[in-house]
């Protein structure tokens, strides 16, 4: 067979699998030799905590990965295959090592955060100096970028229409998995001065954190046991998933997130159970479908990224100066005498992940009940999320704040007390995140401060000293929150 390329370069990002991988496909496809390198950029790295999940779990991941590209070239009857590890500059580091491994051309997934997009602009002028080819591939979504538009020719700004868009152009076309396995035959073989190990955290600069200890499976293996273990319980999804407390989510964020699990393969599954009837199928796809959603909108809309979607919103005047830390420091402690809120934020903080109800009720808090500005929050989670995606976490920060696109109404402001009648109305979360609340009996749980003496003594609980008195009155929050966003009316006419 003809190919195209002597050698390729497989360059791995947020796609950390062998399976059903585009850019892994087309470079063994037309190359006769392709070596993969992954990169742990220092440009992203450097500001995180140097305890982080996120690169635990890549690191871990990056373990598996170079598993399975060993057994694909022993399948193939190759001497073993090895992933290149760097930890570097990406921009520097990789046409480095195209050059230094005489690479005929680059492959890798596309990645439309800005970041990563001036990061590639960069990789792409370095390597068209040096003679070397560029080619990227759609693989973290099912539709990117323009590929949906409305009769317009723009693109959505409103989930509804997207969604019914997005399932009239479905079908088997976009969710054919790619054969990876078919051109394994092209893997390079390790290269003779390479380590063959996967470098430890400590060499990164990193330390060790709970990841483990919360059984959080990485890498593929980990993807498809969790997704194994999702797809029995997929059918009841639409009953399960606002409730904290139960089984319902299926918890893949951070394996969407870093492209451990194929999206076409958990889209094509969901569609499959959704055409026999399946309810919670239907809810589940429209899940992903708001990802592509949310994806585009960042493609399309970049200024989102760092301001409100809605021009007319940044005429907000949020709460500023040593109020507006001192509550903002109580909503990220899990400290505003809101037992939900603060369970929530327990939740985050000590395993990096919220139920999706959760992120919605405590956002919501911080901006209509707080008046701290979304983007406070946003960089928040963006810290401690394990499944941090930029566009996801923004869109559903503006949602919350009612500055994004088709975002609930800014009079629309969650009561965190009925949300935790309506969503934990046996306070089993709030009691295993707040354990100093766990003997409180029934409704006292969820609003501590109505309690009577006498069950709060019995419960061993002393407000304002081992648990908060509400920082706000959530009555007068919402009266201000109404006159706060009033200036958007106002610039609107």
């Amino acid at each position: 067979m003809q190919k195209d390329y002597q050698i390729g370069l497989m360059w791995f990002r947020r796609d950390l699998r062998v399976d059903d991988n585009a850019a892994l496909y087309h470079a063994l496809k037309v190359c006769r030799q392709v070596f993969c390198v992954f990169i742990f950029d220092t440009e992203i790295l450097d500001p995180l905590p140097r305890a982080d999940r996120r690169v635990e779990f890549i690191r871990e991941s990056l373990v598996d990965l170079n598993e399975q590209l060993q057994r694909l070239a022993l399948e193939n009857g190759i001497a073993p295959a090895s992933l290149l590890v760097r930890h570097d500059r990406a921009s520097d580091c990789l046409p480095a090592l195209a050059a230094r491994l005489s690479v005929n051309a680059v492959f890798f997934n596309h990645d439309d955060e800005p970041q990563a997009l001036a990061r590639d602009a960069v990789v792409q002028a370095r390597l068209e100096r040096q003679g070397t080819a560029l080619h990227s591939f759609k693989d973290h979504v099912i539709f990117e970028r323009a590929e949906l538009l409305t009769l317009a020719g723009r693109p959505y700004t409103v989930f509804t229409p997207y969604k019914n868009a997005w399932l009239k152009k479905i079908d088997d076309f976009y969710l054919k998995p790619y054969p990876v396995e078919r051109h394994g035959a092209a893997l390079a073989a390790r290269l003779a001065d390479e380590p063959r190990a996967i470098p430890a955290l400590a060499s990164l600069g990193f330390e060790p954190t709970n990841l483990s200890a919360l059984k959080i499976p990485s890498g593929s293996r980990g993807g498809a046991t969790l997704f194994g273990d999702f797809l029995a319980r997929m059918t009841h999804y639409k009953d399960t998933r606002d409730f904290p407390s139960v089984k319902g989510p299926s918890y893949l964020g951070v394996h969407l997130r870093f492209g451990t699990i194929s999206i076409r393969k958990l889209a094509a599954k969901a569609l499959q159970q959704q055409k026999c009837g399946s309810e919670g199928a239907a809810t589940w796809l429209s899940e992903l479908i708001w990802r592509d959603f949310y994806a585009q909108i960042l493609s399309n809309f970049p200024h989102a990224a760092t301001s409100a979607f809605k021009p007319e919103y940044e005429a907000i005047a949020w709460e500023a100066g040593d109020k507006a830390q001192t509550l903002f420091k109580a909503w990220c402690d899990g400290q505003t005498g809101y037992p939900l809120v603060d369970a929530a934020m327990a939740q985050i903080n000590q395993t990096g992940y919220m139920h999706n109800r959760l992120r919605m009720v405590s956002a919501s808090f911080l901006v209509k009940d707080l008046g701290i500005d979304w983007r406070w929050g946003e960089r928040y989670f963006a810290e401690k999320l394990n499944d941090f995606d930029l566009s996801s976490n923004n869109g559903g920060w503006q949602w919350a704040a009612s500055t994004g696109c088709d975002a609930q109404p800014y009079f629309r402001i969650f009561n965190p007390v009925s949300q935790s009648e309506k969503f934990d109305a046996e306070g089993k979360f709030i009691r295993k995140y707040l354990p100093v609340l766990a003997k409180l009996p029934g409704a006292a749980l969820h609003s501590p401060w109505l309690a009577k003496p006498l069950e709060l003594q019995a419960a061993g609980v002393e407000l304002g000293k081992n648990y908060p008195l509400p920082i706000v009155q959530h009555d007068q929050a919402r009266a201000l929150t109404l006159q706060r966003y009033a200036v958007v009316k106002k610039t609107a006419t």
